[in-house]
């Protein structure tokens, strides 16, 4: 089967995990204005590091797509595994702007971290399955080497950062926008 509708699918999910971000701010109604949004800062960076995330992760996708030949039916439920762990991002990402400040600090980044995690996962079973199996005739070996080289490491570094959390929220919280930074960076000079 082509590609085309598991793109199509999959930038729905992409743009429906990404709006219901905003959704969870808003603010309290009980106070001033002003001291309200300067409150709700722990809201805007979890929304900015999750969209960020999630733009990066439809970035691979699209790449990963871009490159494949063809869907099986194997990968077609990759796929889908992926996207359902992609759409859940919006509740560990509500948890962490509700309690990064607070008690329940250290459960929200690991709730947080957990779900990168599987993404991650997911996401290294959906390039390793395209790889292996789909791809393309006329694609360069070198790009699916530099491929592999950047994904691989995605695993171990959200494990890594969900593991911090136990020792310090903030610290993992960190980490999470470092990751997002390095592969940001990672795909704009992997480009140039």
């Amino acid at each position: 089967m082509p590609t085309s509708r598991l793109e199509t699918f999959a930038d729905g999910v992409f743009a429906i995990a990404a709006t219901l971000l905003i959704i969870e701010i808003h603010l309290p109604g009980e106070g001033e204005v002003g001291e309200e949004l300067l409150d709700l800062w722990p809201s805007y960076f979890a929304y900015a590091l999750s969209f960020l995330t999630i733009g990066i992760m439809w970035v691979n996708h699209h790449v990963v797509l871009e490159y494949t030949r063809e869907a099986d039916r194997t990968f077609l439920f990759i796929n889908i595994f992926l996207l359902m762990a992609i759409a859940f991002v919006p509740f560990p990402t509500s948890l962490v702007a509700d309690h990064i400040e607070k008690e329940g600090a250290r459960e929200a980044l690991l709730a947080y971290g957990l779900t990168f995690t599987v993404i991650a996962v997911f996401f290294q079973a959906f390039w390793q399955y395209a790889s292996r199996r789909l791809l393309r005739a006329d694609v360069d070996p070198r790009e699916v080497s530099g491929i592999n080289r950047s994904y691989l490491p995605g695993v171990p570094m959200y494990g890594g950062a969900t593991l911090v959390a136990l020792a310090s929220p903030t610290a993992a919280l960190a980490l999470f926008a470092a990751i997002a930074l390095v592969y940001v960076s990672a795909s704009i000079w992997a480009r140039e």
